[in-house]
């Protein structure tokens, strides 16, 4: 069982986290920020740069989502349009509180810019540092992991309601043009 990200008594309520709604969905409709990147070596182990390269075939290099590990192609390895998890910054800060706290969701990039559907639907390309993204349509949902490091309440905010609606749980994205990509560059949507 994945240790909690936050002590257990500090877990947000379904009602604390609702009441966190109007501001979780105030992030800009472009030119965003991108806060922090994370890699995932391997599950539950997690690599925060400031800094890294990203690439079409690899994705942030050294991720284990080429493995498989959660959409996978006939062959067993890793599908390309689950490449990038992205996920609100804001949202994370209303589960989680302190910067420290937001690697073990399990997202590669959190992004202080508005991810929904409306804004950000399948198909939208956009620019970070030198590379460039695509939004995919695969569903990103909490899981046992994210109960168990954020709390129940925190799991049913995201995956239901409005956050189902909002999707509060994040993004997919693949990298459509490799280059590199820094904490603090701009998020920017393309054409």
């Amino acid at each position: 069982m994945p240790e909690p990200a936050i002590a257990p008594d500090e877990f947000r309520s379904h009602d604390a986290l609702m009441e966190q709604l109007p501001h979780i969905l105030s992030g800009p409709k472009d030119n965003g920020t991108l806060e922090m990147i994370v890699m995932r070596p391997d599950h539950g182990m997690r690599v925060v740069p400031d800094s890294i390269d990203v690439s079409a075939d690899h994705g942030l290099p050294g991720d284990h989502w080429k493995h498989g590990t959660g959409y996978a192609l006939d062959d067993g390895t890793g599908d390309p349009d689950a490449q990038i998890c992205i996920m609100m910054a804001k949202c994370i800060e209303a589960i989680a509180g302190d910067k420290s706290n937001w690697a073990p969701a399990g997202d590669n990039l959190f992004i202080d810019m508005d991810l929904t559907p409306a804004n950000m639907p399948p198909g939208t390309p956009f620019k970070i540092g030198s590379a460039e993204f695509v939004v995919t349509k695969l569903p990103h949902n909490g899981c046992q992991s994210f109960i168990d490091r954020y709390g129940r309440d925190a799991c049913v905010f995201v995956n239901l309601g409005e956050g189902k609606v909002h999707r509060l749980r994040g993004i997919y994205a693949r990298v459509t043009r490799d280059g590199t990509i820094s904490v603090g560059d701009t998020v920017t949507k393309l054409g």
